[in-house]
């Protein structure tokens, strides 16, 4: 890609899933740059198609925002039906338009095809509840509505701290539970944090 002295906007609708539709937008500042490799029928799926900086990726449902995510860098592997991402932050949208629920982690991977995205390293979700999830590896299922973790995951608010092996919750984090090794240290006389083990009552 020849380089200017302006910022070069590339964008493109990647695809359209019943009622959702994603948009993606890559920008490729001229002091970064921007590299793009022509297919190849013996090119290796583990080469980039393309390599881009200040990536975001979005899903809107009938007009409306649901999530936002952003990266300081983003390569796309077509012949693997992925995009990488590094610097990642993801907003998660309330029906009202207003942010319920941020994560930041220092790399992601997305699934083309469905949306599905992978976070790992210093995963960090808070919610404007003041919940907060810390864990290496979290995946969010974007059919489903759902994130998961098979690590071990941390949760806290105010001076309750819970943590297990196993993890599952809507992206609002209102309610989740753990699968095993549960560990608690709840202070707050109101139960605020509302957790059972899988298979055990709550």
């Amino acid at each position: 890609m020849r380089s200017t002295s302006e910022p070069r906007v590339w964008a493109g609708r990647a695809a359209a899933r019943g009622r959702g539709r994603w948009l993606l937008v890559a920008v490729c500042l001229a002091a970064a740059g921007c590299e793009r490799q022509a297919p190849s029928p013996t090119a290796s799926p583990e080469v980039p198609d393309q390599v881009v900086s200040q990536f975001t990726l979005t899903e809107t449902v009938n007009g409306q925002l649901r999530w936002r995510l952003t990266a300081r860098g983003a390569s796309t592997y077509r012949g693997l039906g992925v995009i990488r991402a590094t610097g990642v932050t993801i907003d998660f949208y309330d029906d009202g338009g207003g942010v319920y629920s941020h994560l930041t982690a220092r790399e992601g991977e997305i699934r083309t095809a469905t949306n599905d995205m992978a976070a790992r390293g210093d995963v960090v979700v808070t919610t404007q509840t003041g919940t907060r999830v810390e864990t290496q590896s979290l995946r969010f299922l974007n059919r489903a509505q759902r994130i998961v973790s098979d690590e071990r995951v941390t949760v806290r608010r105010g001076g309750d701290v819970l943590s297990g092996v196993g993890f599952e919750s809507d992206p609002s984090l209102e309610r989740w539970e753990f699968r095993q090794q549960v560990r608690a240290q709840v202070t707050s006389p109101s139960g605020r944090l509302r957790v059972r083990e899988r298979g055990k009552s709550q």
